[in-house]
C-alpha cells in the first residue's frame, strides 16, 4: 500500500538541487504499486509524473502540483539467445551505471560506451542517451510501460520508440503518457575493434592502449568522463546542459569559413552537428563564475552548468539565457537545453 508524502522538496530529486515542492511524492517499487499510485492520483484529480534520480530534470520554482513517482523498480535478468547474443531485461529503477558494470563483467558489449552516465535504466530511452558514438537506441529491442492513456501495461518495440538525437516519442508526441517499467537490450559477446569515437581513440593513443576489450572500453570511458565532468553526487549539475546543435551543411560551411577551428561532424546527408561545448567555450563561458546568479560552468567542460550557490531555478535560467544570447550573437546558432524543465 503506497503512502504518498506531502510537500516534499524537489531539490532532493534533481542533481541540480534546485526547484520548489511536490504536492505529493511516492516511491514505486513494483508495477502493482505503479498502478495503485496512478489510480490514487486519478481519484484525487492529480497530475502524475515518474522520474528516476532527476539527473536530467530542472524543476521550476513553483514545484509540481501533483504526484511525483520515483521509479525504484528493480530487476536484472540476462537471457542468452546463442553463444554470442543475449537479451538483458532490467527494471526501470535500476542504477544505469550498475547495469553497464554488470553487463561488462559478463563480457557483453553494446552499452560499455554509456558508462558513468548518471540516472536510472528507465530514463535512458526517454532522451535516447548517448556517448562516445553509442546510443541506447542501438541496443534497445523493447520496453515495458504503463500507458496512462489506456490504463494498460504495454510492450513497445525499440523501432516504435521514435528515437532521434537525444529524443524519442516519450519526450515529444507521447510526453507524459508512458511510465517505463523495464527495458530489454540486445547485447553481444564479440571482439571489440576500431574504428572508435574520436575522443576515445585519442585516449587509446595517448595511453598506448592497443588491446581492446569491453572492459577496456568501460575503463577508458570512465577515465575520460571522470577527468572532465563533475560527480553530480558531489557537485550539483545536470551533466551536458545543451544539445549539440544540428544545422544545414550550407550554414555550417559559412561558419567554417569564418571560424576555421570550429568543431563539427556530419549528421546525415544535408546536416552538420556542431559541438555545443566548443561554442560555449569560444563564447567565453568555460570556467565562468557568475556571482549574480550563483551559477558557473565547469572549468574542464564548458557544457556543464554547475550550481555553486544559486538560490532558485530562476537563477539557473538567467545564467542559461546569458550563454544562449552570447552564442547566438557570435555564431548565429541557438542552443537548446538538454535537461527537461518541469513545472506544474
Amino acid at each position: 500500500m503506497i503512502a504518498p508524502k506531502q510537500n516534499v522538496s524537489l531539490k532532493d530529486y534533481s542533481t541540480m538541487r534546485l526547484g520548489g515542492k511536490a504536492r505529493y511524492q511516492a516511491d514505486i517499487n513494483t508495477s502493482a504499486e505503479l498502478i495503485e499510485a496512478v489510480n490514487w492520483a486519478k481519484e484525487h484529480k492529480l497530475a502524475t509524473i515518474m522520474i528516476g534520480i532527476g539527473s536530467n530534470i530542472v524543476w521550476g520554482d513553483k514545484g509540481y502540483d501533483g504526484l511525483v513517482m520515483v521509479n525504484k523498480i528493480r530487476g536484472y535478468h540476462m537471457t542468452p539467445i546463442d553463444n554470442e547474443t543475449a537479451h538483458l531485461t532490467v527494471g526501470g529503477g535500476e542504477n544505469w551505471d550498475d547495469v553497464v558494470r554488470r553487463s561488462v563483467q559478463l563480457g557483453y558489449s553494446g552499452i560499455a560506451e554509456l558508462s558513468l552516465i548518471p540516472g536510472t535504466a528507465g530514463a535512458t530511452p526517454v532522451q535516447n542517451v548517448g556517448a562516445y558514438g553509442r546510443e541506447i537506441s542501438d541496443s534497445l529491442i523493447r520496453l515495458e510501460a504503463f500507458d496512462n492513456q489506456t490504463g494498460n501495461i504495454v510492450t513497445i518495440d525499440g523501432k516504435d520508440c521514435g528515437f532521434g538525437y537525444r529524443t524519442s516519442r516519450f519526450k515529444t508526441t507521447d510526453h507524459g503518457r508512458f511510465f517505463i517499467i523495464s527495458i530489454t537490450l540486445q547485447l553481444e559477446r564479440k571482439k571489440v575493434k576500431p574504428p572508435f569515437y574520436a575522443s576515445l581513440q585519442e585516449y587509446f593513443e595517448k595511453n598506448n592502449i592497443s588491446h581492446f576489450t569491453v572492459q577496456v572500453i568501460r575503463d577508458s570511458v570512465i577515465a575520460i568522463r571522470s577527468s572532465k565532468l563533475p560527480d553530480p553526487a558531489v557537485v550539483a549539475n545536470n551533466g551536458s546542459f545543451f544539445k549539440n546543435p544540428i544545422i544545414e551543411n550550407k550554414t555550417a560551411l559559412l561558419l567554417e569559413k569564418k571560424f576555421p577551428d570550429i568543431v563539427a561532424w556530419p549528421s546525415g546527408d544535408a546536416n552538420t552537428k556542431l559541438s555545443a561545448a566548443w561554442l560555449v567555450e569560444q563564447a567565453g563561458f568555460k570556467g565562468k563564475h557568475d556571482s549574480k546568479t550563483g551559477m558557473a560552468t565547469w572549468p574542464k567542460q564548458a557544457l556543464t552548468l554547475v550550481n555553486e550557490h544559486a538560490k532558485s531555478t530562476a537563477d539557473l535560467l538567467r545564467f542559461k539565457q546569458k550563454i544562449i544570447e552570447v552564442v547566438k550573437a557570435k555564431f548565429g546558432v541557438t542552443l537548446e537545453q538538454e535537461p527537461e524543465f518541469i513545472e506544474l
